[in-house]
């Protein structure tokens, strides 16, 4: 059976979060680095629980300057290090409001440069898996995100 998810970046400061909640069926909710804070995430996340939408991380590079879609090029511990540190911090949060979360989408430059490289792709997949092998990673359809995260046994879910 074919299903579509309608997916959005969400609590990233904009005004509307609230009122394309009930359009959605997953958000990717910024974890502090690229935008937004702890308050943000919590409030994004009680928003996804009011409309039952699937609650997703969105990890960034750390650089809100550039809203995280300027390239940076880190060392595959620093990469790892940088999705997993989102990771924790969105999981405490929406597990103190007794959710957990869904999936993971990686945000801006951090996510076109997995799509085209299959050795930070690997990195991504690997941090995501090991923080928790339930997730759903979600990428570029056709890309390495989707490839590499299938390789080692991860959900996917390919964007179009």
């Amino acid at each position: 059976m074919i299903s579509i998810d309608l997916n959005c970046d969400l609590g990233e400061g904009m005004l509307y979060d609230e009122q394309l909640m009930p359009l959605i069926s997953s958000a990717n909710i910024a974890c502090g680095y690229h935008a937004g804070d702890t308050d943000t995430i919590k409030r994004t996340a009680e928003l996804c629980l009011k409309y039952n939408v699937a609650i997703g991380a969105h990890p960034g590079f750390a650089d809100k300057e550039n809203f995280g879609r300027k390239e940076l090029h880190l060392s595959s511990d620093r990469y790892y290090e940088l999705v997993t540190e989102q990771l924790e911090i969105i999981h405490k949060i929406v597990g103190s409001l007794g959710a957990t979360l869904h999936h993971v989408k990686p945000h801006g430059a951090l996510y076109n440069m997995a799509a085209k490289d299959k050795a930070l792709a690997t990195v991504i997949a690997k941090a995501v898996k090991d923080f928790n092998a339930s997730l759903v990673l979600y990428g570029l359809s056709g890309s390495y995100s989707i490839t590499e995260a299938e390789v080692i046994g991860l959900k996917t879910a390919s964007e179009v």
